[in-house]
């Protein structure tokens, strides 16, 4: 049972005298426990709500409806209860590679198939049972994305430091055989569970087919706050190659097996193994951008196509910006800028590329820069040039998903008031990009 808050003022429920404060209980005898139950009993025409006053007195309402459409109630939270906290201490953890003294929530681990659902958050199945399986296979919630690092059990568990971390991949069999479709990735640490271990993995997950959707091979993110942690280091550019070649060439087999490649790399393995970024066709229908695969490729074609259909942009007088970007990311941003100047006569772009000292100069991406970093850059930068600019560029993946903040706690306005500039955050999106160069 979960309290409702609010009711939307179109909500037919309030004529029939439900209120903030009383407690659903079930729909259609189903019982709710969280947003799963919610969304799923909810979708029929003709619904029954079991509540309870703040009182205690229980009483039902009975609704006609179109299918799927909501019937306007408010939550305490998205999921209607706790987030679900992840019970793993993985080698490669990166909360456990955060400084002191950031804010509190980037030290919360979650592990929610409920996050899974709703945002596409990686899960590892550990916090699931048997039960929880079942009500995914009865509600057929698909796609489930899942972080999987390897298919050795012995080795999951070592990896995880959860005794149940080799068990519960059987779940992968059973969620596979009713048809949930599966994302999953694949945190690849050197000398641990790539080589002969990474084989052994995307052989036993391609026996999921044609569950198994997509898989990413992604590699350890390492900070410089490792102090009593596994010994864990970065990707040599040799290595990178290595996993970039075995890979690939399990992909070109999926491919012609299945017709879609399943397994790709994440752009950082290239990065690092100073290699090209594959063409378009290699990402398909990029199944795992959100995951760092293809987002460069995609990036750059997405520009090219929006660029080749406008008209030369007009600016009524020269305007300077300096864009910021991380080490990984500095080429892609070059290219960009070049081709965002090629439309704008009096537009002249600076293009700035920030080492995390934050992190480490391990930590290379671009949505890992802090104010601190950047205003260091920053000022560094123009007094060795003696430069002026009309605007600061900042990566939109720097800044906190709803508030424009870094990780560091600086505001993006604190961060233009230190500088003396204007700072706007661009995405990714091709409009966003060129409006933020030209007009931000």
């Amino acid at each position: 049972m979960v309290r409702i808050t609010g009711i939307e003022e179109s909500s037919p429920l309030l004529s029939l005298g439900v209120r903030a404060g009383d407690t659903l209980v079930a729909v259609n005898k189903n019982e709710i426990r969280d947003v799963l139950d919610y969304r799923f009993y909810i979708t029929d025409r003709n619904i029954t709500l079991s509540l309870v006053r703040e009182d205690g007195e229980e009483y039902e309402v009975f609704l006609r409806k179109r299918e799927y459409d909501d019937v306007g109630l408010e939550f305490e939270t998205p999921l209607m209860d706790k987030k679900h906290t992840c019970k793993n201490k993985c080698i490669f953890c990166f909360v456990d590679q955060m400084p002191k003294g950031l804010r509190e929530t980037l030290y919360f681990k979650d592990d929610d198939s409920r996050l899974s659902f709703l945002h596409g958050n990686y899960i590892t199945l550990t916090n699931m049972t048997d039960e929880d399986i079942d009500r995914i296979i009865k509600m057929h919630i698909s796609p489930i994305n899942i972080s999987v690092h390897t298919t050795n059990p012995e080795l999951r568990v070592k990896m995880m430091k959860n005794k149940r971390s080799g068990e519960v991949l059987s779940y992968l069999g059973r969620l596979a055989d009713a048809g949930i479709s599966l994302c999953t990735q694949l945190v690849l640490c050197p000398g641990i569970n790539d080589g002969e271990e990474l084989m052994r993995s995307m052989h036993d997950l391609v026996a999921l087919c044609p569950s198994l959707i997509s898989c990413a091979a992604v590699p350890v993110g390492i900070t410089k706050f490792r102090d009593g942690l596994y010994p864990l280091r970065t990707y040599t550019k040799e290595e990178a190659r290595a996993v970039i070649e075995t890979v690939n060439s399990f992909g070109d087999y999926c491919k012609k097996k299945y017709g879609s490649r399943i397994f790709t790399v994440a752009d950082e393995f290239y990065l690092k193994a100073e290699m090209d970024i594959p063409s378009e066709e290699y990402y398909e229908d990029y199944p795992q951008l959100e995951n760092g695969v293809g987002l460069i490729r995609s990036v750059k074609e997405d520009l090219r196509y929006y660029l080749a259909d406008s008209e030369p942009f007009e600016l009524k007088k020269d305007r300077r910006v300096l864009a910021v970007t991380g080490v990984a990311a500095y080429p892609t941003v070059c290219e960009l800028s070049e081709m965002i100047k090629e439309k704008a006569d009096r537009l002249c772009v600076d293009v700035l590329c920030v080492k995390n000292d934050f992190f480490g100069e391990t930590v290379t991406v671009a949505g890992l820069l802090t104010a601190t970093d950047i205003e260091k850059a920053v000022k560094e930068h123009i007094k060795n040039t003696g430069a002026s600019y009309d605007a600061l560029i900042i990566p939109d993946a720097a800044l906190k998903a709803d508030e424009d903040v870094f990780l560091d706690g600086v505001s993006l306005t604190s961060l233009s008031d230190r500088l003396g500039i204007h700072a706007v955050a661009a995405k990714n999106e091709p409009c966003d990009m060129v409006s933020a160069f030209l007009f931000g």
